[in-house]
């Protein structure tokens, strides 16, 4: 390997989004449909589908739809989760870890119970708000 490459971010991939997943408060892991899903206080907020170069996280559906528009290298939605909240984002496109985290906090405050939202008011909220 060259140096070059060496010194390039490696992109984000399953094993990130279990250890940012688990960092978040009250977070656990669970198989549900044979892929790995992560609960907060014991709602879903991220899935590791088929394999694993993609995630589902909770968006609003409008939100959702403009970042497939914009971003569609990024996010989609797929068939079967169209009618609900959820969009999914491949990891290779990601930026960095960072880029990750925040996707990942925010799925998790979407599903966070007030106590934990109260508990954590900045979890996931983009440095600098």
């Amino acid at each position: 390997m060259s140096v070059a490459a060496a010194t390039v971010p490696a992109m984000p991939d399953a094993e990130d989004v279990r250890r940012i997943a688990l960092s978040l408060p009250d977070t656990t892991e669970k198989v549900a449909w044979s892929m790995p899903t992560f609960r907060v206080a014991g709602k879903m907020f991220v899935t590791l589908p088929e394999d694993e170069t993609s995630i589902a996280v909770r968006c609003p559906k409008e939100e959702r739809d403009e970042l497939a528009l914009a971003e569609p290298e990024k996010f989609w939605i797929a068939g079967h989760e169209a009618q609900f909240a959820w969009v999914r984002v491949r990891l290779a496109a990601l930026e960095d870890e960072g880029e990750l985290h925040d996707i990942l906090a925010d799925s998790w405050r979407q599903a966070a119970p007030p106590r934990l939202l109260e508990a954590y008011p900045r979890l996931g909220r983009p440095s600098g708000h």
